[in-house]
């Protein structure tokens, strides 16, 4: 994989302050990604000189978050070109890196017919833009005062600036105010207690991380008055794959009477697949899961249209019956 380097610090720095160019950029030589899986106890930039490097860098979850990998994927196929290398190579060796998130793929295409630095830089700026139009959405879905429950990451590191689940708390937070937020830890990588935590100390959002397990015993206790995720791919009926454990939070917010929200860029809209069950599906290493034994360790799990309250994009709040209200992906409107 690319070299690491550890970035230097800026005294009082916070993520708020945090250009996104610092989450990944493109330089004249790489691609420069914080690492994700060396936060929040460092803070890494790791340097990806080819696609090559750059898909092992993606599949290896030093950048994630379905957003940023597109951006990610953008920069390489721009890389690519600057360097002189063989464009359609470099999008089949970027396309493979990682199957559920269709971010990648629409950035790739995207990037095909004009695959400069400007080009991919735009994919980028317009992916912040994205999501602080949708929080702003989202934001007027959450009750003042709320205590809201999320799972995995899907703040700024996971889409380029921002955030789109937590871009709409940040939103929230700044127009009525939250009283917490409950985070998933989000097995087995925990990119929740890991990165979420992270992200929403640094914007000063009380919070507090709890085990997957125990989102039940809060929505029970009355402690729960949203839930809000991000999206990996939504299927064109509203179905909505996200990582595993998103769908059980559905089902419970269901059963709590409990509203249950998607906030995701159009880009994650996928058309060409009809229902959930065209959502290829990652299957992770079972080390990841244990050492020892055998491990069955899918990364995603689909969470059914009709369990969704709503799908905030940057086009505005949608809501059932998803085939009609949805929006295509940007690009082909």
């Amino acid at each position: 994989m690319g070299r690491r380097h550890v970035a230097p610090e800026v005294p009082g720095a916070t993520l708020r302050d945090l250009d996104p160019e610092r989450i990944l950029r493109l330089e004249h030589d790489a691609v420069v990604v914080l690492d994700q899986r060396r936060l929040p106890d460092e803070v890494v930039e790791l340097r990806c000189r080819d696609a090559a490097e750059l898909a092992e860098a993606i599949r290896a979850l030093a950048v994630r978050g379905a957003p940023a990998i597109g951006v990610a994927a953008a920069y390489g196929l721009a890389l690519a070109s600057v360097q002189g290398q063989d464009v359609d190579d470099a999008y089949e060796v970027l396309a493979a890196s990682r199957p559920t998130a269709v971010n990648l793929r629409w950035a790739l295409d995207e990037m095909r017919a004009d695959p400069t630095p400007e080009r991919a830089r735009r994919i980028h700026e317009d992916e912040v833009a994205r999501c602080v139009t949708m929080g702003a959405h989202a934001a007027t879905l959450v009750p003042a005062a709320a205590r809201i429950l999320t799972h995995c990451n899907a703040g700024g590191l996971a889409t380029g600036g921002y955030g789109s689940a937590v871009g709409a708390i940040r939103a929230a937070a700044e127009r009525g105010g939250v009283a917490n937020v409950w985070v998933d830890e989000t097995r087995p990588l925990l990119q929740g207690a890991r990165l979420t935590a992270f992200e929403l100390e640094a914007l000063g959002i009380l919070h507090a991380v709890i085990v997957d397990s125990a989102a039940a015993s809060r929505m029970a206790a009355g402690e729960v008055d949203i839930v809000i995720t991000g999206a990996d791919r939504i299927a064109a009926n509203g179905d909505t794959a996200n990582k595993i454990g998103t769908y059980g939070l559905a089902v419970l917010a269901r059963h709590h009477d409990i509203p249950f929200l998607i906030v995701a860029p159009t880009s994650t809209i996928d058309p060409t697949a009809a229902t959930g069950a065209a959502i290829p599906i990652e299957e992770r290493d079972g080390s990841e899961v244990t050492v020892r034994f055998a491990a069955c360790n899918p990364a995603f799990d689909v969470t059914p249209a009709e369990l969704i309250t709503a799908i905030v994009t940057e086009e505005g709040i949608h809501r059932p019956p998803y085939a009609g209200s949805l929006p295509g992906p940007v690009g082909s409107r």
